[in-house]
């Protein structure tokens, strides 16, 4: 059955405004609109994204504090035991490090600083590993520190949620329905708990997807709803970077049209929330990157786990250009 299309977006960025839900099927419309509507549908994102966030972008940068070693199968990861992916692998960074890094959000002009592990759980000398480094930077600095450390227990989410580790990131990546696709040493439910594991902690939970991994558009709706459902304060969003040696290498469908009004989506169902142009934007958005800040406000700055992002003075210049500001650190 055919949807009648409602192509008033700015109608529906008003009522969303005034406490409305989209449904789902208006959700859907967002993403498979024709693309001669892209710019409209922009246009209202931005109403959203203004009124909420106005034009400041904030800024977050990674350090890969551990790297490969990951017996999870997770097809889409350089750093999985089914990736053959020419990757550095080490154990975790040690304390100096770590410190270093967050001096270098600072230089890159990022508020939050991720510190992120490969493999399935940290292991009590990890996370205490991790907690000392973030006991440090909260006393001698003023960024925000988020964690990716894989699964959680509740003690571990409390050591750090007292540690001043103040958000916890772990994605969805994908829907329900399409996680046994890429991944099977682990469920979709698991990481649904984790996230739930940090909230509970009194952390910030961040989570996000991974778009262009075989999903439909029905279910990258699914995500978005989910996401709401978890109350996520903070969404990054991916755009599949097909890395040579995983299973997804050659996998590149996407085109920056799609990825923006899915974005849109996301915002239309998220409105409050952080949305941020996550790994793989450079290749999947490319030309268009700018278009994505009018629906989203925050981006990663610099390299990702184990790919290349832009220099960070060319997203300084995008955001200059668009006439928006860096929401900066205080020192």
């Amino acid at each position: 059955m055919t949807v009648q299309t409602n192509r008033n977006y700015r109608e529906l960025a008003e009522k969303i405004l005034n406490g409305y839900v989209p449904s789902e099927a208006e959700a859907l419309q967002i993403v498979e609109a024709p693309d001669e509507d892209l710019l409209d549908i922009m246009q209202a994102a931005f109403r959203i994204r203004k009124h909420y966030f106005g034009t400041k972008v904030k800024l977050n940068m990674i350090i890969n504090a551990k790297s490969g070693l990951c017996p999870e199968d997770c097809g889409y990861c350089s750093q999985s035991i089914v990736s053959d992916a020419p990757v550095e692998k080490y154990a975790l960074l040690n304390k100096q490090s770590i410190l270093a890094g967050a001096q270098e959000a600072i230089k890159r002009k990022a508020g939050t600083y991720c510190i992120v592990m490969s493999g399935r759980r940290p292991s009590d000398a990890e996370l205490d590993g991790v907690v000392e480094a973030v006991k440090e930077i909260r006393e001698t600095t003023q960024l925000k520190i988020c964690a990716c450390l894989g699964f959680l227990t509740d003690q571990h989410a409390q050591k750090l949620a007292e540690s001043g580790v103040q958000r916890y990131n772990h994605n969805l990546n994908t829907s329900q329905d399409n996680y046994d696709k890429i991944c099977s040493t682990h469920t979709y439910d698991d990481r649904v708990d984790t996230v739930q594991k940090a909230k509970e902690s009194g952390m910030s939970p961040c989570s996000g997807m991974i778009i262009g991994m075989g999903e439909s558009n029905r279910e990258l709706v699914d995500i978005a709803v989910a996401l709401r459902a978890l109350d996520a304060d903070s969404i990054p969003v991916n755009f599949l970077n097909a890395i040579d040696g995983t299973p997804y290498e050659g996998v590149r469908y996407l085109n920056p049209r799609h990825c923006l009004k899915t974005v849109a989506m996301i915002r239309f169902l998220n409105p409050t929330k952080e949305i941020r142009l996550s790994g793989g934007r450079e290749i999947n958005l490319r030309s268009l990157q700018a278009l994505g800040l009018y629906a989203a406000n925050s981006i990663f700055v610099g390299d990702y786990l184990t790919t290349q992002g832009q220099e960070p003075t060319s997203d300084w210049k995008m955001i200059e250009d668009l006439g928006f500001e860096i929401e900066e650190c205080a020192l």
